[in-house]
C-alpha cells in the first residue's frame, strides 16, 4: 500500500539520495517550485545527495542552463542524468547507424554535438528520409500537432525497415497550464505501426546506470536501498523506479492531478483508484515536492 506523506523531509532519513525529476516536480516548465527547492536543499543540508534525472532530450549542459533561466538554484543538486545523453552515447556507438534522419526542434540539434564518454564515436550525418538508417526523434516538429500527422512519413520509414531512437520517453508534458507532446508520443505511434523502436530514459534501464555514474563522479558509493526515486509520471518516473528496486516518492499534483483529484494532497481513494488501474504502487505519495 502506497503511503500518502506531507513532507521530504518525513522519510529523507532513510535514503543518503534521491534521483529526482524536473517537469512537474522541481519546476513547471516556466519556473522552479520555491517548495521543492526547499524540500532538496534541506535534503542535502542533511548529508543527502541530489540527482537529477530527466527525460529531456539534451546534454547536461543545456539542462542546467536551463535550470538557471528557470531561477533554480544551484545549491539544491549535485549533478544531472538525462535521456538525451544516454540517448546520444547509443548513437554515437552506432544504435541506428551513420546516417540519421532527425525529427525534432532547432533547439535539440546539439545532440549531434561531438560526445566525449563514448571510446571511439561513429561519425555521424544527418541526412532526408530515404538515404538514412535510422531515425532519432528527440520531440514533435510541432509540440501541438497530433501525432498522427506523422502516419505518411512513418509508414515510409517503416517500409525501410528503419529504426527510430527515441530520446524523450515522456509521452506528454506540462508547460504552466499547457500540454504539449513528446517524443515519446510519436516512439509509440511508430511501434503501434510496426516500427522498431529504441528508448532512452525513464523508465528504461540505461539512464539509472547513467545517474549511479554521476554519483560516482561525485565520490558517492550509495547502494540501492538508500536511494529514492521522486516523480509524477507514473509510466516512467515510477514504472521505473520499480523495474530497478528503487523506492519511489509520487508527486500526484503533476501529471494525474485530474485523476488523484489532488489539491494540497491526493483523495486516497482516487489515488488508490489510479494506482490500481496503472497496476503501479509507488513507496510514497505526496501532492507536491515540498
Amino acid at each position: 500500500m502506497t503511503k500518502i506523506i506531507d513532507s521530504l523531509a518525513d522519510i529523507s532519513a532513510s535514503y543518503d539520495a534521491v534521483f529526482c525529476d524536473l517537469w512537474g516536480c522541481l519546476h513547471n516548465g516556466i519556473k522552479a517550485h520555491d517548495a521543492a527547492v526547499a524540500a532538496l536543499r534541506a535534503f542535502k543540508s542533511d548529508g543527502g545527495t541530489v540527482i537529477l534525472l530527466t527525460n529531456a532530450p539534451r546534454q547536461r549542459a543545456s539542462v542546467e542552463a536551463q535550470l538557471a533561466r528557470f531561477q533554480t538554484p544551484r545549491d539544491c543538486w549535485d549533478s544531472i542524468a538525462t535521456s538525451g545523453d544516454s540517448a546520444r552515447m547509443a548513437m554515437f556507438q552506432g544504435a541506428i547507424g551513420d546516417k540519421v534522419y532527425f525529427i525534432g526542434q532547432p533547439h535539440d540539434e546539439i545532440f549531434f554535438d561531438p560526445i566525449r564518454i563514448v571510446d571511439d564515436p561513429i561519425t555521424i550525418q544527418r541526412t532526408e528520409l530515404d538515404d538514412a538508417t535510422g531515425i532519432l526523434c528527440t520531440s514533435p516538429f510541432d509540440s501541438f500537432a497530433d501525432p498522427a500527422v506523422m502516419r505518411p512519413t512513418f509508414l515510409h520509414a517503416i517500409a525501410r525497415g528503419l529504426p527510430m531512437l527515441c530520446a524523450n520517453p515522456d509521452v506528454v508534458v506540462d508547460r504552466g497550464d499547457t500540454r504539449e507532446w513528446c517524443a515519446g508520443a510519436l516512439a509509440a505511434l511508430y511501434r503501434e505501426m510496426g516500427g522498431e523502436t529504441l528508448m532512452y530514459g525513464k523508465p528504461h534501464p540505461g539512464v539509472y546506470d547513467l545517474a549511479r555514474r554521476r554519483m560516482i563522479e561525485l565520490g558517492k558509493d550509495i547502494p540501492d536501498r538508500r536511494i529514492l526515486c521522486i516523480g509524477d509520471g507514473i509510466n516512467t518516473d515510477i514504472q521505473g523506479a520499480m523495474g530497478e528496486d528503487l523506492d519511489s516518492l509520487f508527486i500526484t499534483g503533476g501529471l494525474a492531478a485530474a485523476q488523484t483529484r489532488t489539491d494540497y494532497q491526493p483523495d486516497p481513494g482516487a489515488l488508490q483508484e489510479f494506482l490500481a488501474t496503472a497496476t503501479t504502487t509507488p513507496t510514497f505519495a505526496i501532492g507536491q515536492l515540498r
